[in-house]
């Protein structure tokens, strides 16, 4: 009878469909959970936090520094909240941007640089070092990147003083607070720094305006623009339903897992990538990671030219040769077939199996009572939407 076969099949649909939103469900939990253990520690936060507040206040106190000093703020993938706990033996790592009154003009990197050693030697002695463009502090748990920029315009210096620049709080705490005080009404000053910073007018000088580093090994001082990598990544993570930094945790951590040896690419230049590849409106963490792998795939089988956020005539990928990407972009290929199987395995138990595949141990194995699901004979009544894991 084609009327009860209709009906079969429907109901055949029903029961796909509810077991994938099932699987979604828990495969979510998988990766909450997963999540928690590439993240850094709550310890870990609060040795970073502890260090570079101390530096800050240190530079801002220095009877030296502090008429040439504007102000300082972090940047780097702490602050973005695409950070991942560091492998054994590693040490976590924030970055502090000092912005000077110095002018690029009349001022040498290198000069730029020296001005910041007796403060150095005076309260980090035998702990700094002087890299290409900043100084790097090595602390028992913490690593600190101190890097000078030139004068700002005096419109930028009026931004650099907006609480959510000065701010501590990496984009998922803003977020959090954010969200928290337009609930309360208890501060419309935070929260009008906040959208100051994320939401600024296409227009506005600041995004026109790059801060300048001191190259001392090009020997000329070159554009950066952290703050509209950060507005760019909050902006990105909102269009994603707040998965987009997670997204690339994960990632960086496949990376990091698998390939530890590795060099390139890794850190910015592989998150903004992502950031490219990476689609709006996605669901789920697991969504992105396939999707986002999948694009790769798909549309860069050759190295790209990737311009940087505000500062368009930088190509984030110039320093990676095209051997490096070409190993990089075979890695991505058996990724992207063990994220897809994992995305769309049929049980929790092959789906953990396959995800653990991809990052290894730090993703959860399969509950035993979760490895299997239970037959249904008939359809639920009661189905929600959703979309796999």
């Amino acid at each position: 009878d084609n009327s009860l076969l209709a009906v079969r099949d429907i109901n055949h649909k029903y029961i796909v469909v509810e077991r994938r939103i099932l699987m979604a469900q828990k495969m979510t939990t998988y990766f909450n959970d997963f999540l928690k253990n590439i993240r850094l520690t709550e310890n870990q936060v609060n040795e970073l936090k502890s260090a570079h507040t101390t530096l800050r206040t240190r530079l801002a106190a220095d009877e030296d520094l502090k008429d040439i000093i504007v102000t300082t703020f972090l940047q780097g993938s702490y602050r973005r909240a695409t950070a991942v706990k560091p492998k054994m033996g590693k040490r976590s790592d924030v970055d502090i941007v000092v912005v000077t009154k110095l002018d690029k003009e009349t001022v040498t990197p290198e000069e730029a640089l020296d001005i910041f050693e007796p403060f150095l030697k005076k309260y980090y002695d035998g702990k700094y070092r002087k890299q290409g463009r900043s100084w790097g502090i090595e602390m028992t748990h913490v690593d600190l990147d101190v890097v000078p920029t030139s004068a700002p315009s005096l419109a930028e210096q009026g931004l650099l003083e907006n609480m959510a620049v000065l701010s501590d709080d990496d984009l998922e705490e803003m977020n959090d607070k954010a969200e928290k005080l337009e609930k309360s009404y208890s501060s419309n000053l935070w929260n009008l720094a906040f959208t100051e910073l994320t939401n600024a007018d296409e227009n506005a000088d600041w995004k026109n305006e790059p801060l300048f580093i001191p190259d001392r090994e090009a020997e000329f001082w070159d554009k950066t623009h952290p703050l509209e990598q950060i507005r760019w990544t909050q902006e990105k993570n909102a269009k994603c339903n707040k998965h987009y930094v997670n997204v690339v945790k994960c990632i960086k951590w496949w990376r990091k897992e698998k390939y530890p040896d590795v060099k390139h690419p890794k850190s910015y230049p592989l998150e903004h990538f992502v950031g490219d590849c990476c689609p709006d409106d996605i669901d789920s963490v697991a969504e992105g990671i396939v999707l986002t792998l999948e694009k790769i795939v798909s549309d860069y089988p050759t190295k790209p030219v990737l311009e940087d956020r505000g500062v368009s005539e930088h190509d984030v990928f110039g320093r990676l040769s095209d051997e490096d990407y070409e190993a990089f972009y075979n890695d991505v290929c058996g990724a992207a077939i063990t994220a897809r199987n994992a995305y769309e395995a049929e049980t929790v138990a092959q789906s953990a199996s396959l995800w653990r595949e991809l990052f290894g141990n730090k993703f959860p194995e399969a509950k035993s009572k979760e490895a299997v699901f239970t037959k249904r004979e008939s359809a639920s009544t009661n189905l929600s939407g959703g979309r796999f894991a």
